[in-house]
């Protein structure tokens, strides 16, 4: 049996005996070729489908009767995904929101938590922040009249990593100078997840907010936000929860910070049993709910719903295991197959270290990504030269990884990459 017979046959062992392989027929797949990018967007769900469908059959039947009549009424829809969303996070439902964007979400909270005084002005970052995290700091600072190039803080990475202990030492070096950190669950570049709890801990001893960006870890990692003591944390829900392009993201406050004022308000962050009642004092909602603004986006928040549900099914434990083996699996055939060929494994081997991808860095990804996008692989790009390769629990076989990893290796040994130009990917 020759060596790709031996990996072939390996990975189908481990798919019979997977024990959430029947949720792969719960999605649409791509007709050809492979999808390994739903840590960007993930695929649509059969019941996403048919919750969106009902929500169309909704509209219809009931136009604005929807919002009080339909299966599950609009007027309380984000309320329902809260409740969905709060297992998922470790936290009450009370204490989570599914509302705006996570661009949005994030100016909410520090519209509303980030109040610079005396010396405590400044908000640490990591080196591989989001940009959207980025430009809210700099904005909201900005509006505060503070400089960002002189309040952000800076951890720099060793060896492509974020240390715990670089930050910690960043928290005292500015010390009684911090307000808040901004950090993220998992690091959308490198896949490494990082201790939120010791973070926290380490935060609240030298009285210093934190918030977390949960875009790269919500429904891939169990969150324990409650537990952790997480003050704020801000997701987009289309990754790993496959709600759909651009669904309504979710909000977590925790319950000690509830019933401070937004400081972006609109009539949804009102009480729902005044929100009709048109009065221009408001009546902000004792929930996370109060962090809304605007009327929601119904359409959206049914698939949410339908992808909410099946996830449900799942369990989140049973998600991480097989995660965790499938980039564990990933990630031995990267050392073993493409040994030799320049690439470099970016994100951490160690199980407690690692989220849901798997990164390889090569100077010429960029050229790579676009040789696999023709060989109708579906990657993921992130300058300036790392691929991101995401099996996905509920939909990605074992087979496939083993697929993906040849078709890097045959890319690599044919150098067919050198026929594209050695230019930035135009969008994800």
């Amino acid at each position: 049996m020759s060596r790709v017979e031996q990996l072939l046959e390996q990975a189908r062992r481990l798919d019979a005996q997977d024990p959430l392989r029947a949720f792969r027929d719960e999605f649409y797949l791509p007709q050809t070729g492979l999808y390994f990018d739903g840590n960007s967007l993930g695929l649509l769900s059969k019941p996403a489908e048919r919750k969106l469908t009902q929500a169309i059959d909704d509209w219809k039947r009931l136009a604005i009767d929807g919002f009080t009549q339909a299966g599950s009424p609009w007027f309380h829809l984000a309320e329902e995904l809260a409740a969905l969303l709060a297992p998922l996070v470790g936290a009450g439902a009370d204490e989570v929101i599914a509302a705006n964007s996570t661009s949005v979400n994030l100016h909410q909270v520090l519209a509303t938590f980030y109040r610079p005084q005396g010396t405590r002005t400044r908000i640490v970052i990591d080196e591989y922040a989001f940009p959207t995290d980025v430009y809210a700091i700099q904005s909201q600072m900005r509006l505060h009249g503070l400089d960002w190039r002189e309040h952000v803080v800076t951890v720099r990475s060793e060896r492509r990593l974020i240390e715990e202990d670089e930050i910690v030492a960043q928290m005292d070096d500015y010390r009684d100078e911090v307000a808040m950190l901004v950090l993220p669950g998992v690091i959308y570049t490198t896949g490494q997840l990082l201790d939120i709890g010791r973070l926290a801990e380490e935060a609240h001893r030298r009285d210093i907010l934190l918030c977390v960006d949960a875009c790269h870890s919500i429904g891939v990692v169990p969150q324990r936000f409650d537990e952790w003591n997480v003050d704020f944390a801000v997701w987009c829900n289309y990754k790993y929860l496959n709600g759909g392009p651009g669904v309504v993201a979710g909000l977590y406050v925790n319950r000690r910070h509830l019933g401070a004022a937004p400081g972006l308000a609109g009539w949804f962050s009102s009480e729902k049993a005044a929100q009709f009642d048109m009065a221009h004092e408001p009546a902000f909602a004792r929930t996370a709910g109060a962090y809304q603004i605007g009327t929601p986006p119904v359409l959206g928040m049914c698939a949410l719903q339908g992808s909410l549900e099946l996830i449900q099914r799942a369990g989140m434990q049973s998600i991480r295991e097989k995660s965790l083996n499938q980039t564990r699996f990933l990630i031995g055939l990267v050392n073993d197959e493409l040994a030799g060929l320049g690439f470099e494994l970016a994100t951490p081997e160690v199980d407690a270290r690692r989220g849901g991808h798997v990164a390889i860095a090569h100077p010429e990804g960029a050229r790579i990504n676009k040789a696999l996008k023709k060989a109708a692989v579906v990657p993921d790009f992130r300058p300036p030269d790392i691929l991101r390769l995401a099996p996905i629990a509920l939909y990605n076989r074992y087979e496939e990884i083993v697929q993906v990893v040849l078709e890097l290796k045959g890319i690599m040994e044919r150098k067919a990459y050198l026929e594209f130009r050695n230019v930035r990917e135009d969008v994800a």
